[in-house]
């Protein structure tokens, strides 16, 4: 046998030898007029223990490849063929081999059950219906007349929205940038695709908050990029921690989520801003601003955004509407130096062809609508009034279980419980009784956390969702 295992790869050995025998299956290298060769037999020629062999026929046997009886031997499945005898794609193997990785589990599981009408969602990352400026929007499309043209637009994003966008974050965020160093995106996350796959190659290092919402999603694994922490306390993280990360491992560049962290609803200290961007110039590494909620403070203070304090271009800041509008417009921007912009905008052009130029036109017209600043006013105040809300439904339910820091803004309060808890068993039973939450170990923390999410939660619902979570909590400890 010419074929050759490789053992400096990261494959498991038995994955190898089924996708070898897959493959000389494929080739007719096989034939299903006879028994392929036995465990005994194939483990000597490969040189390997029997149970490795054992293994690679299981997982053949589990994706229909292969047919199995004891004492008989191993065959091709009689059913690998469809009725016209020509051979079926294994989706299952070319899932599993695709470079860019699923959801976590844990994630999958809460999309799920959220769907259903009679759970309390006390974990989705965004607005309540009842926050959203439906009624505003349904004036605009009844005052203002659509007319922009209906083909593709320019590759940045709508000029008149970039326009918009750049007044929008002179006034609120004290960011003076020209509209060609925009681009419009579909929400953050798309942002942060186009950084990735555009300004870093596999192997780079890169450093996330921990806990963070960034260590949840997949986008920097597919990429093959080596990802380090830097720790978040109640002022944010420690600009001492981005020199020694950077010492140990050359890190290229920096994600942060500065204004009411998502999960922590941490504020990153006015010093530390400072120094992180001292240190970003002195070391030349690119910060990677994610804001989503610095409008949503509860007491108004809009506080001071890294991209405001930027003077030498080293940060690039991406926002969205989602957070303080609603998520299904799909409007998100990224600001930064230009020629960054040009190489983001033409990525963004070849998977999408530009941004869809409706959702453009209505995010523009709310944008300079008179309406926003009253909207912004409201949201402040509701999202202060559920945060007190979840506050105290906490205290009365799990008093002496949990501790937490109130938010000042934002849409998360972060929760850490003094007993340890299976954190699959409770979120199950969490479910079980109607309320989602979602568990820690998703944004990278130790064990014993929760987020709450009181933005998305109802007003009249949330204490009634905390109660059923602490019903959850006390029949996971007695089991």
């Amino acid at each position: 046998m010419e074929w050759k295992l490789d053992r400096t790869i990261k494959k498991p050995i038995y994955k190898q030898i089924a996708d070898f025998i897959e493959q000389g299956i494929s080739t007719g290298a096989f034939s299903q007029e006879s028994m392929l060769p036995s465990e005994r037999i194939l483990a000597k020629e490969l040189g390997v223990n029997r149970s490795t062999i054992v293994a690679a026929y299981d997982e053949l046997q589990s994706l229909g490849i292969v047919e199995r009886k004891k004492g008989s031997g191993t065959r091709i499945s009689t059913d690998i063929w469809g009725v016209s005898h020509k051979r079926i794609p294994n989706w299952g193997r070319y899932m599993e081999d695709g470079s860019f990785l699923p959801n976590l589990p844990f994630v999958q599981r809460i999309r799920t059950e959220i769907r259903r009408n009679d759970v309390i969602n006390l974990s989705s990352g965004e607005l309540s219906p009842t926050l959203w400026p439906s009624e505003q929007f349904r004036t605009i499309f009844t005052k203002h007349p659509f007319t922009e043209p209906l083909g593709y637009d320019h590759p940045k994003g709508n000029a008149s929205l970039r326009e918009t966008i750049s007044e929008h974050v002179r006034e609120y965020r004290n960011i003076d940038i020209p509209s060609s160093s925009i681009l419009i995106t579909s929400g953050a996350q798309q942002a942060l695709h186009l950084i990735v796959q555009c300004l870093l190659k596999s192997g780079d290092s890169i450093a996330i908050e921990d806990p963070s919402y960034f260590y949840s999603l997949p986008l920097f694994q597919s990429a093959g990029l080596k990802v380090y922490y830097l720790r978040v306390d109640q002022d944010g993280v420690n600009p001492d921690d981005v020199v020694e990360l950077y010492r140990k491992h050359r890190i290229r560049m920096i994600f942060l989520n500065p204004s009411y962290q998502n999960p922590t609803g941490a504020s990153l200290h006015p010093s530390r801003r400072k120094k992180i961007l001292d240190i970003s110039s002195e070391l030349g590494i690119p910060i990677v601003e994610d804001d989503p909620y610095s409008l949503i403070s509860f007491n108004g203070d809009n506080g001071t955004t890294l991209k405001s304090m930027d003077e030498n271009g080293n940060v690039l800041y991406i926002s969205s509407l989602s957070k303080i509008v609603t998520s299904g417009l799909r409007i998100g921007w990224v600001i930064g130096p230009s020629k960054v912009i040009d190489r983001l905008a033409d990525a963004k052009q070849q998977v999408d062809f530009g941004h869809s130029i409706f959702p453009q036109w209505a995010a523009n017209e709310f944008l300079k609508d008179p309406y926003f600043d009253a909207h912004i006013s409201m949201l402040r105040g509701e999202l202060e009034k559920r945060c007190d809300e979840i506050v105290k439904s906490l205290d009365e339910y799990l008093h002496g279980e949990v501790e937490f820091n109130r938010p000042k803004g934002g849409i998360h309060i972060w929760c850490r419980f003094k007993s340890v808890f299976n954190e699959k068993q409770l979120l199950e039973e969490s479910m079980r009784r109607g309320v989602s939450f979602v568990p820690g170990s998703v944004y990278g923390s130790g064990k014993g956390y929760v987020r709450f999410t009181y933005g998305r939660g109802e007003m009249k619902f949330i204490r009634e969702g905390i109660s059923r979570f602490a019903d959850a909590l006390i029949a996971c400890k007695q089991q």
